[in-house]
């Protein structure tokens, strides 16, 4: 067995290493790696034992049957429940076939619901990038990205998802996209020398990049540092998965209701049969007569109509593209007073499109919105008229120039701005959604020259 090979395999892994507050050959060293070679394919697959993948924890999956259940226990729905057995003692059996009819159906519509929810949400976990190219034994392989292991020397170039927690341990103007963990809408700029105090926000760390975060600019090699939920993300994740659920608004309210009709009906049952006992009834027809009046003041349509009101408002978000778990929450989003929210990529689609450009003495105004690659170039007289909301729809200026009709001067710079880019243009998950991998303003200008149809060697950077 080589020298180093035994080295790592013997030696502990640093579970309290701040990598950014160590030079490079000290993280490198810490980790029992190497910056040339990476990791022995042996020790990789023995540390992937250790540790276990590079993936987030999920919840544990619920039986349906249990998911099923879960529909039936709120107060109401057992009240129902109650007044459906009344009603079956008493002979009622058209009052107990309909009362059973709306739970049941009541139940189903929540549960499919969520159903298609949770199916949507396990579509979207289909975005994480599968595979990373890592050097393990001197050589460059591509591995599932489950597969990383700290230790792990990864190369990364414009575009690439970063698929675990990892120190640079080179950079060539790197800059990557963070918006996803931090908020920070503008890329971020990377430098592999610099040694960062140990208190330094997560934000700040110039020499670090994180799962779930995207190589805007540039070709980088970094040494991983964390994998799975002992990343930046995986904290997160823990964190949410720690929180305790809360009833929502609608949840109390009908909890209210229940305990009012559980009240009102006992205190009806009580009056009634008192009452009648004291007016010389028999005890019998007493008791039947109260317990008819009690089911009676059920609301058996009350769930039902909730849960179909709920259900076509959760359509409705569907359709503009807004995915709810849980039934529910719908009515949450209703309660809303006031939202904390950050701007870009919430209340903005965190995207760049160029709108004017001028060659010469030429103006033209750019039509498209976001990175769709579909648009055109319209003449103009001036920026203001290229910028207006409303522009005019008559004349010259409303004209769309053909794409094989662009003057030469336009075009040359189109295929300047396509050819000095590092970016690549995707479908996004969406269907008539489009996204950039890479610098958001590289991505602009490569959108812009695919409008005027001057792909050229940008082609194999257009993901069909």
């Amino acid at each position: 067995m080589p020298a180093d090979e035994s080295r790592q395999a013997a030696a502990p892994l640093g579970d309290a290493l701040l990598p950014w507050n160590l030079p490079v050959d000290e993280v490198v060293a810490g980790l029992h790696s190497s910056a040339a070679r990476g990791l022995e394919p042996a020790e990789a697959q023995r540390r992937l034992q250790q540790d276990g993948p590079n993936e987030l924890a999920h919840a544990p999956q619920i039986p349906a049957w249990r998911k099923l259940l879960q529909q039936f226990t709120e107060l109401v729905i057992w009240i129902l429940i109650a007044a459906a057995i009344l009603s079956g003692l008493m002979g009622e059996w058209i009052d107990t076939i309909a009362i059973l009819v709306i739970v049941v159906a009541n139940g189903l519509i929540g549960f499919c619901q969520e159903r298609k929810a949770e199916r949507a949400v396990l579509a979207l976990r289909e975005l994480a990038a599968p595979l990373a190219k890592v050097v393990r034994g001197g050589e460059v392989l591509a591995v599932p990205a489950d597969e990383l292991v700290r230790g792990d020397l990864l190369e990364l170039e414009a575009g690439d998802r970063i698929p675990a927690d990892a120190r640079l341990t080179t950079a060539f103007s790197v800059r990557t996209q963070e918006s996803a963990l931090t908020g920070e809408s503008v890329p971020v700029e990377k430098q592999f020398e610099t040694q960062l105090e140990g208190s330094t926000p997560l934000a700040e760390r110039r020499n670090m990049v994180y799962l779930g975060t995207t190589l805007a600019a540039g070709k980088a090699t970094a040494v991983v540092t964390a994998t799975g939920m002992q990343t930046e993300l995986g904290r997160i994740a823990d964190l949410l998965s720690t929180a305790e659920a809360e009833p929502t608004p609608l949840q109390r309210r009908l909890q209210e209701l229940g305990k009012v009709l559980v009240v009102a009906c006992l205190g009806i049952v009580a009056v009634i049969f008192v009452m009648e006992l004291l007016r010389g009834g028999e005890l019998f027809e007493v008791a039947l007569i109260s317990i008819s009046l009690a089911v009676a003041a059920v609301p058996e349509g009350l769930p039902a109509v909730v849960t179909l009101v709920l259900a076509l408002g959760l359509e409705r978000m569907v359709k503009r593209q807004a995915l709810v778990r849980k039934l529910p929450s719908v009515e949450t989003l209703g309660c809303v007073t006031i939202i904390c929210s950050d701007k870009t990529g919430t209340l903005t689609r965190n995207e760049m499109t160029v709108r004017v450009v001028l060659v010469g003495d030429a103006i033209y105004r750019v039509t498209g919105v976001g990175y769709e690659p579909r648009g055109g170039f319209v003449p103009v007289e001036s920026i203001a008229a290229a910028v207006s909301p409303q522009p005019a729809a008559t004349g010259a200026q409303a004209a769309e120039l053909p794409a094989s009709g662009l003057p030469d001067d336009l075009r040359e710079l189109l295929a300047i701005g396509v050819h000095c880019n590092h970016a690549r243009v995707t479908p996004g998950a969406t269907p008539n959604s489009w996204q950039v991998l890479g610098d958001p303003t590289e991505g602009a200008l490569l959108v812009l020259g695919l409008k005027g149809n001057c792909a050229g060697s940008a082609d194999n950077r257009i993901i069909a």
